[in-house]
C-alpha cells in the first residue's frame, strides 16, 4: 500500500513556477518586459562596455557614469525621446537605482511622454531572449 500512495503522490502535477514579473504587484513607475510594445525606446542605463556588449536592440544610451559627457549623452538621447510615445529604462539589476534616477530626468523634461522602469532590469531580458 506504501508503494501505492508513493506512485499516487508522484502523479499529481507540480504547480506553475512563480512569474518573473507580476504586473498586479510591481511599482507603479515599472513595466515587466512582456508587457513592452515593439515601439518603445529602450534606454540602457549601464555602463557604455555594458551597453555595447549585450545592450537591448536599438536601444540608447544615457546613464550616470561621471566618465561620460552627461551632456552630449542628454542631448542625443532627447531627440530620439521627443518622437517616442513610451520609455523603457533599464540598468543592471532590480536593485539598480540609476534606471529610476534617468526615467525621472526624462519625465523633467515634460513632452508628456509615459516613462517606465523594466522591472528586474538587463537580467529580465535575457531571461526572454
Amino acid at each position: 500500500a506504501a508503494s501505492i500512495s508513493w506512485f499516487a503522490r508522484d502523479k499529481h502535477p507540480k504547480p506553475a513556477p512563480v512569474p518573473i514579473c507580476d504586473p498586479a504587484t510591481i511599482k507603479a513607475d515599472e513595466i515587466c518586459f512582456e508587457q513592452v510594445p515593439e515601439n518603445a525606446l529602450w534606454i540602457d542605463a549601464r555602463t557604455r562596455n555594458e551597453w555595447q556588449k549585450n545592450g537591448y536592440p536599438n536601444s540608447i544610451l544615457w546613464n550616470l557614469d561621471p566618465s561620460e559627457d552627461a551632456n552630449k549623452m542628454e542631448a542625443d538621447a532627447f531627440s530620439k525621446i521627443a518622437e517616442s510615445k513610451l520609455v523603457i529604462v533599464y540598468c543592471t539589476s532590480k536593485a539598480c537605482d540609476t534606471s529610476r534616477q534617468i526615467a525621472k530626468k526624462i519625465q523633467k523634461l515634460e513632452l508628456g511622454i509615459e516613462v517606465k522602469v523594466l522591472h528586474g532590469g538587463h537580467p529580465s531580458i535575457r531571461l526572454k531572449n
